[in-house]
């Protein structure tokens, strides 16, 4: 369980960890590969999510997945990017948490990804919490404790405890 004087210095208070869906690059399902490509080479992301019509989470989209649709042994196949929709390939399983969730959680499915999509129980998209907002967070953590905490250690006389 995170302690609540590390959550405090953790989180930036004057912002909200979750990143609004309004301020996400996304694409959506009915988009052909070409325009994802543009999505993820313009705004340099190495993934973005998918959305459908009603905004609801459907997957995830990366450049390599674009690639290993677009590729063959011997060629890559460009024209394809005008033909296949993104729906087509996505990654179905992605990290995602509700509205109401647990900070530590969140650290545990940052370790291996770098953003986490935020749903509320419709699959609607909310947004993103990013792993570099955690470390912005760390940073500040490693910078600022002890300058708000006095910090000694504890004395352990019986070395079973």
């Amino acid at each position: 369980m995170i302690g609540e004087k590390i959550k405090t210095l953790l989180i930036d208070q004057d912002k909200d960890l979750v990143k609004p869906a309004d301020q996400v690059a996304v694409v959506g399902t009915k988009n052909r590969l070409n325009h994802a490509l543009l999505i993820l080479t313009t705004d340099k992301y190495a993934v973005v999510p998918v959305l459908d019509e009603k905004s609801r989470m459907k997957g995830l989209i990366s450049m390599p997945s674009i690639m290993q649709a677009i590729m063959e042994i011997e060629d890559v196949h460009f024209e394809k990017l005008g033909e296949i929709k993104v729906e087509e390939i996505m990654d179905t399983d992605f990290p995602h948490v509700f509205e109401e969730y647990e900070l530590e959680n969140v650290l545990h499915m940052l370790v291996n990804h770098a953003f986490i999509t935020v749903i509320d129980e419709d699959q609607t998209f909310k947004g993103i919490i990013t792993r570099s907002e955690i470390l912005k967070g760390t940073n500040r953590i490693a910078h600022e404790f002890e300058k708000v905490y006095d910090v000694r250690e504890k004395l352990i006389t019986d070395p079973l405890k």
